[in-house]
């Protein structure tokens, strides 16, 4: 099923950066599209970005479009999300993920916005 350990999470004021990063293990990455999904307590899963094996491929849900960028190195096994112009309603837990409904995830990083 593979391991992935997220970190870079933190807390920022509103316009602010984070870059968080997900380190894989234990399946092929370089063959997997890979996901980023957030999660704010009481609320469900919510798909944020997937990147294809080869990069060429990157989508953003329309609320972190323009302002997220998903990264990823296939040599080093690992999957990056940039995170710029940051609103707080986008204070959650941030999952990096081997599937888009997030059976497999990591325990996830926590990104906290205020004003």
């Amino acid at each position: 099923q593979g391991q992935l350990v997220e970190s870079g999470g933190g807390s920022v004021q509103a316009g602010g950066s984070l870059r968080l990063s997900c380190a894989a293990s234990g399946f092929t990455f370089r063959a997997s599209s890979m996901y980023w999904l957030r999660q704010i307590p009481g609320k469900a899963l919510e798909w944020v970005s997937s990147i294809t094996p080869d990069s060429i491929s990157r989508y953003y849900s329309n609320s972190v479009k323009g302002r997220f960028t998903i990264s990823r190195d296939n040599a080093k096994n690992t999957l990056d999300l940039q995170l710029d112009d940051l609103k707080i309603e986008d204070t959650a837990t941030y999952y990096c993920a081997k599937d888009v409904d997030g059976t497999v995830r990591g325990q996830g990083t926590q990104v906290t916005v205020s004003s």
